[in-house]
């Protein structure tokens, strides 16, 4: 985005002449303002592939709708408000705000990656309470007559729209106008952020494969899969883009990790014990996917097995019931286990949170970022 250019929400149009327009329209709602940087690049796109092939629209029409259609837009607010913290506008070589307001809601486009080859990985259904890319391309097959397996296609559109998504956040990344010194300090962090969640991937599906989830095992897979590009890296850019010397660097890592990791356990608690009309997904929908979370690996360790039989019986059956789910969830709550993991939640919010204490940081900044960790494990969704 540049100077003079429209915001528009759902609701008001906004316009800003100079960078503290453009400073105090994203801190005021930066998810509004992410979510008008991804429209403005993936309308782009999507006539550039319309050209190139108009039945690719639909799936480009896919994975704008998953990237524009909702989310907590967490990563670019912990970015942005990094960056903010670091000093934002007013430190040596910073980037203007609407530079780096682009350049942060490119991890929109990584998280709409994860998203869907997730979505694909765990056959899950729904995201959002909507049909996930997969789920939605089988439907077509089947509906259109094509030839061959319905499935099979579903997984091979899903497989491309999520390399699509990993290619164009790049894009968007170098596209936002980062001058030579600021993309050079925000590349490394890009790369290893890519690279460590594709491996807490990998680690996923193999620890999946060979059922030897062990609680060391499932925090290592939180750790890469979740933590480091859903809070930790971020900041870590956010820094970068300001030019933060080494030390805040340490403490964003720090607090982003520990944060990660409880946001991540609160997820698992969530896929269990969640409100299917607030989250958008089935009731116990990770125990039906046969997720090794942390709450599985405790109960599998637990001395009273019998008393744990429930949650095996749950875990993987694609036709749970509901009386499968309130004894899956019984259980863990009759082992300790869901105490445990809320235990672990407080314990690494405070440890986080003693990460952050020592830092030098912008007052007003330093409160929206406890702000956002309080929200991130206190969340319903």
């Amino acid at each position: 985005m540049t100077a003079g250019q429209t915001l528009v929400t759902p609701d008001v149009p906004l316009t800003w002449d100079d960078p503290d327009d453009v400073l105090a329209t994203v801190d005021a709602d930066l998810p509004a303002a992410v979510t008008d940087a991804l429209r403005g690049f993936l309308d782009v796109r999507r006539a550039t592939c319309d050209s190139l092939a108009p039945e690719f629209v639909d799936a480009i029409d896919d994975l704008a709708d998953l990237a524009l259609g909702g989310g907590k837009r967490l990563r670019p607010t912990f970015a942005w408000w990094g960056w903010r913290a670091a000093g934002g506008p007013a430190a040596p070589g910073s980037p203007p705000p609407d530079v780096v307001l682009d350049a942060v809601a490119a991890l929109e486009l990584i998280q709409a990656c994860a998203l869907v080859h997730d979505d694909l990985i765990d056959d899950s259904l729904l995201r959002r309470g909507r049909p996930t890319v997969h789920a939605r391309w089988t439907a077509r097959h089947h509906e259109r007559g094509w030839a061959g397996s319905s499935e099979r296609l579903g997984a091979a559109v899903a497989v491309l729209v999520g390399d699509v998504a990993l290619a164009w956040a790049d894009d968007m990344l170098r596209a936002a106008g980062l001058d030579p010194a600021a993309l050079e300090r925000a590349t490394p962090v890009w790369e290893a952020m890519r690279t460590e969640l594709l491996t807490g991937q990998f680690l996923d599906v193999v620890g999946h494969a060979t059922d030897l989830s062990t609680p060391e095992g499932v925090l290592r897979i939180s750790r890469y899969k979740t933590a480091a590009y859903t809070i930790e890296r971020p900041l870590h850019l956010g820094a970068a883009l300001a030019g933060a010397d080494d030390d805040l660097v340490s403490a964003y890592r720090r607090f982003g990790t520990d944060l990660g990791i409880a946001f991540q356990l609160r997820d698992d608690l969530l896929g269990v014990f969640g409100d299917p009309a607030v989250t958008g997904k089935p009731a116990g929908d990770d125990l039906r996917e046969g997720k090794r979370t942390l709450l599985v690996a405790l109960a599998r360790q637990h001395p009273d097995q019998a008393a744990a039989a429930p949650i095996e019986h749950a875990l993987g059956k694609p036709d749970l019931t509901g009386d499968d789910v309130r004894a899956a969830r019984a259980a863990l709550e009759d082992l300790g286990v869901v105490a445990d993991v809320e235990e672990r939640i407080e314990a690494l919010t405070t440890s986080a949170l003693g990460a952050l204490a020592g830092a030098d940081l912008e007052p007003t900044a330093r409160e929206r970022l406890v702000a956002l960790a309080t929200a991130a494990v206190q969340r319903t969704r």
